[in-house]
């Protein structure tokens, strides 16, 4: 039933989007005929300063209408009596209300998980290389590099440059021990390796706790419950996610002992973890674990500045993925529909550490900022077509038939319908195969 949860986000979001472009064109003296709250058929409306406001049947989201937007339409207030500059600005209005959304609701999210400790690891070291020469490992976390205290990836990469070529102190944890090392990274290193040879692995600070357990697996075999804390595998201290899957590659192939906190009671268990497997990313024991992350509050002016640069920073993210789906590079195997976010949100709920709503909030920004991409796609029916027969526009300096250009966007928006009914199949395949959309 979690599943359901997305029916009221979508809704939310694609009414903000209309709301948007309901703003764009008050400002810019659009007639609005209509502001409708679901979709038809229409159960009643209200009639205020020349617009209908109706509440319709179905309960996805809304839509706007406006004058002239689909005729020669030349009264006064019509959307084709404006400048191009101010309907460019409508037709974009209602991504940039998802933006603004999504910015409003990561601010939110900032507030509430204050700033984590993060914790930075080796990996993995390549051979022959100035790390594999130091005698680094993998599951090492740098303490202090060239006299400072590490406290994210990016400090780690901007200390080692600034010693490349020189030798560069370095402080690990590795397990009970503290490392002293010194390294010289390089200056020109091997493509795909880094100045000195490791790959980095990072994780907020946590409590790691125990969801499920497989009852065939190692972990079962070792008494291990849903509930328990871990709190060290081996000499290794668990304090994030990240030494935890680090601890188990460590002790693969081997018996190791595992504390764990049970009911508030310190215990210590004996487990024989297995090799991972090659079609394994991560070595398994048969636990699913939820993580706590342990923050610290931010300061009120740091708040909106990390809301804004995280959600642009996600934004990027998504327009490099979409460029990448559109050029071959990413499988179309994990696009979905609201069947599949129904399915992703259900997923996400079940193995989420957070409380509920910072789990729906951070997926509402992430839907929202979808939206707002799709939306400028320059397809026709789409925002982004509408905009880009404005671009025609000032291209030619004459408009293009609105009776063409409608037709456009109708044959666009017939496929666009078919689509999504292609993408319902799949997602409901991926559900009766019982296929996961978690990694």
């Amino acid at each position: 039933m979690s599943a359901l949860y997305v029916i009221p986000i979508l809704a939310f979001l694609i009414l903000v989007h209309e709301l948007g472009h309901f703003l764009a064109a008050r400002l810019f003296g659009i007639t609005v005929l209509e502001f409708g709250i679901g979709l038809p058929p229409r159960l009643f409306g209200i009639r205020r300063g020349g617009v209908l406001y109706s509440l319709n049947l179905i309960p996805l989201g809304g839509f706007v209408r406006v004058l002239g937007e689909d005729s020669r339409s030349l009264e006064p207030g019509s959307l084709q009596t404006k400048a191009r500059w101010q309907r460019a600005i409508f037709f974009a209005a209602g991504a940039l209300m998802n933006v603004v959304i999504a910015v409003i609701l990561m601010m939110v999210l900032v507030a509430a998980q204050g700033k984590p400790e993060e914790h930075v690891y080796i990996a993995e070291v390549a051979p022959d290389s100035p790390a594999a020469a130091a005698g680094w490992q993998p599951g090492d976390r740098f303490l202090q590099v060239g006299g400072q205290t590490i406290t994210s990836v990016d400090q780690l990469l901007a200390i080692t440059q600034s010693y490349a070529g020189r030798p560069m102190p370095v402080v690990l944890q590795r397990g009970s021990q503290r490392i002293q090392s010194t390294v010289v990274p390089r200056e020109q290193p091997p493509a795909g390796q880094g100045r000195t040879g490791v790959r980095i692995a990072t994780a907020p600070k946590a409590h790691i706790t125990v969801a499920d357990v497989d009852p065939r697996s190692p972990a079962a075999n070792a008494g291990i419950r849903p509930g328990d804390e871990v709190t060290q595998i081996g000499d290794y201290t668990i304090d994030d996610a990240a030494i935890y899957w680090l601890a188990l590659e460590r002790y693969a192939q081997q018996t190791t002992t595992m504390q764990i906190i049970r009911d508030g009671q310190p215990l210590k268990v004996t487990i024989q973890v297995p090799e991972r497997s090659p079609a394994q990313s991560q070595l398994h024991i048969g636990t699913v674990i939820r993580q706590e992350v342990i923050a610290r509050p931010l300061p009120l002016w740091q708040i909106p500045v990390r809301g804004i640069a995280q959600t642009f920073s996600l934004l990027g993210g998504m327009i490099v993925g979409l460029a990448m789906l559109l050029r071959g590079q990413a499988s179309l195997s994990n696009v979905t529909g609201p069947i599949g976010i129904g399915q992703l949100t259900s997923e996400l709920l079940a193995i989420s550490p957070n409380p509920v709503w910072m789990t729906l909030a951070n997926l509402t920004v992430l839907l929202s900022l979808n939206l707002a991409i799709l939306n400028l796609i320059p397809f026709p029916a789409l925002d982004g077509g509408r905009l880009f027969f404005v671009l025609v526009e000032a291209i030619r300096g004459r408009r293009i038939a609105p009776e063409k250009e409608g037709l456009v966007h109708l044959i666009g928006f017939i496929i666009l319908l078919g689509f999504m009914f292609l993408i319902a199949f799949v997602d409901i395949g991926r559900i009766l195969s019982g296929q996961s959309l978690v990694p």
